[in-house]
C-alpha cells in the first residue's frame, strides 16, 4: 500500500514552513506571558489611528493582551477630530502638537470628538463574531471621572483658558476597575473640583497615568515615529540618557521628539519600559511585546553605557575576573596569552574605571552558529541583572553577525541558561571545528538557543 511521506521536524528545529513552527513560536512567547500576567500596560494612541482605519485591528490585539492577564489602561487622543469639528463649524483655530489655548468653542468640539471616539472604542471591544479574534471575548471597558485636572493658566501673558494639565488620578478606582478584569479607557479630558472640564494632551495624560500606576510599560502607538539609525533601521533600544542626548540635538521631527520626550520622562519617573511602535504595521503591539527585538523603539533606564568592546588594556582585568573560576574548575584555563590574542572577541562591563563583567563571542558562521564563553560578573555586582545585560548584548551581536543559534558549554550553570531559553543539546550539535576541540575530560554540557 502506498503512503505519503511527510517530513517530521522537532519544534526547536522546524523550518519556517512547517506546522511545528507554530509550536515553537508558542513556546517562545510563554516566558513573556508568564512575566506580564498581572502587570499594567498603558497604551496610548492619537486620533490619527482612528482616521487611518486600524482601530478594529488594534482592539483585537489589545483584547488578546487582556485575555492573557495584562491589566490595560487605554488613553486616546482626538486632535484631528477636534480640528475637523472646528473647521466644520467655521472656526479658524487648529490644534498642533504643542500646548495651545482652548477656547470655550474648542472645548465643546473636544468633548464631541472624545465622546465619538470613546463610543467607537467601546463598540470595537464589544465585537464577538464567530471566526474572528474577538469570538467569545467578553471585555468590559470602563471610563469615568478618574482624572482631576488643573488649568494651565496664564503663561508669558497668554491665557490658555480651558487647556489643562493632570493634577492627579484616582489610583484606587483605576486599580479596582482593572482588578475586576475590565479595561480602563481615558479620554483627553479632565475635571476640576469645581466641575470645570479641561482639554488635556493625550501624551501628558498617558505619561501621568503610567507613572501614577507604576506601569510595567507605556506604549505609544504612532504612525511611524520610531527612532532610526543612520542606515535607516529601527533603533530598538535606547538608554534614557541616550534618548535625552538625541532630543538635545534637535534633529528629530516634531512628532517623534514629542513621543520620545514623554517616553524618557516616564522612564525617568519609574516606568520600567516605554515604547514607540508603528500602528501602521499589522500586529505591531504583539510583535513588540512578544519578540526579543520588537519592531519599535524601547526606552529603558538601565543604560548600557558601561558596556563596551574590550581592548588590550583590559586583559589584566579580564584575567582577574576569570582566574577564580579557572581555579575552582568552573572555566577551562586559558592563560593571559590566549585572552590577549582573542581580546577582540570580548565585551566588558565597566563602571567608574572598574571592569566588573565580561563575555566572549566566538563565531562559527559557516554553520550558522556562535559560542558564548566567559560570561562572568564579579560576585559583588551580581543580582542586579548584569548577567542579563551581557546575555542580551551577546545575542544581539551574534544575530548581527548572521548566526542563527547561540551555544554555550557549562559544567555548573546549566539552570541559569535553561531559564533563559537555552535547550540542552549534545556534542554532535556543535560546529565541527568546535567538536574537534571539545574537552571530553571536563564533560561540559551543551546548551543551544535559537536566535
Amino acid at each position: 500500500m502506498a503512503t505519503n511521506e511527510v517530513d517530521t521536524f522537532s519544534a526547536q528545529d522546524a523550518p519556517e514552513f512547517a506546522p511545528a513552527q507554530f509550536v515553537r513560536w508558542f513556546r517562545d512567547v510563554a516566558p513573556y506571558v508568564h512575566d506580564f500576567r498581572g502587570k499594567t500596560f498603558v497604551v496610548a494612541f492619537g486620533g490619527e489611528l482612528v482616521y487611518d482605519g486600524v482601530l478594529n485591528t488594534i482592539i483585537q490585539d489589545l483584547s488578546l493582551l487582556s485575555a492573557l492577564g495584562v491589566k490595560l489602561v487605554l488613553v486616546h487622543g482626538s486632535r484631528p477630530q477636534v480640528n475637523e469639528q472646528l473647521k466644520l463649524k467655521g472656526y479658524d483655530t487648529q490644534f498642533g502638537r504643542g500646548t495651545e489655548p482652548t477656547s470655550p468653542e474648542a472645548l465643546e468640539c473636544a468633548k464631541e470628538a472624545a465622546g465619538e471616539i470613546r463610543l467607537d472604542i467601546e463598540a470595537a471591544f464589544s465585537q464577538g463574531l464567530p471566526n474572528t479574534p474577538m469570538s467569545h471575548a467578553h471585555i468590559r471597558v470602563i471610563s469615568g471621572n478618574f482624572v482631576t485636572a488643573r488649568p494651565v493658566g496664564i503663561i508669558d501673558g497668554i491665557d490658555y483658558k480651558h487647556t489643562g494639565a493632570v493634577r492627579k488620578l484616582d489610583i484606587n478606582a483605576l486599580n479596582a476597575v482593572m482588578n475586576q478584569g475590565a479595561i480602563v479607557l481615558l479620554s483627553p479630558l479632565g475635571f476640576s473640583p469645581t466641575g470645570e472640564a479641561f482639554n488635556l494632551a493625550m501624551e501628558d495624560l498617558a505619561t501621568s497615568a503610567a507613572v501614577a500606576l507604576r506601569a510595567e510599560k507605556l506604549i505609544f502607538m504612532t504612525q511611524d515615529r520610531t527612532v532610526r539609525d543612520e542606515d535607516g533601521s529601527v533603533d530598538t533600544e535606547l538608554a534614557r540618557e541616550d534618548a535625552d542626548a538625541l532630543l538635545a540635538t534637535g534633529t528629530l521631527d516634531e512628532d517623534t521628539a514629542s513621543f520620545l520626550s514623554h517616553a524618557s520622562r516616564a522612564v525617568k519617573r519609574g516606568v520600567a519600559r516605554a515604547h514607540l511602535i508603528p500602528y501602521t504595521l499589522d500586529g505591531s503591539v504583539l510583535l513588540e511585546i512578544f519578540t526579543h527585538d520588537g519592531v519599535g523603539t524601547m526606552v529603558v533606564e538601565d543604560t548600557l553605557d558601561d558596556l563596551r568592546p574590550a581592548t588590550v588594556d583590559d586583559v589584566g582585568a579580564i584575567v582577574q575576573l576569570i582566574e577564580p573560576l579557572e581555579a575552582d574548575g568552573t572555566l577551562v584555563p586559558r592563560g593571559r596569552a590566549v585572552i590577549e590574542r582573542d581580546v577582540e572577541q570580548f565585551t566588558v562591563l565597566e563602571h567608574d574605571g572598574v571592569i566588573y563583567g565580561c563575555v566572549a563571542l566566538n563565531p562559527y558562521l559557516s554553520e550558522g552558529m556562535a559560542e558564548m564563553a566567559c560570561l562572568i560578573v564579579h560576585p559583588e555586582w551580581q543580582g542586579s541583572g548584569e548577567g542579563e545585560i551581557l546575555l542580551r548584548h551577546t545575542e544581539s551581536r551574534a544575530r548581527a553577525m548572521g548566526a542563527r543559534r547561540l551555544f554555550v558549554l557549562t559544567t555548573r550553570t546549566s539552570h541559569w541558561f535553561m531559564k533563559r531559553g537555552f535547550v540542552q543539546g549534545g556534542v554532535a550539535d556543535l560546529p565541527k571545528e568546535r567538536q574537534a576541540h571539545y574537552n571530553r575530560s571536563r564533560n561540559s554540557l551543551v546548551f543551544i538557543k535559537r536566535l
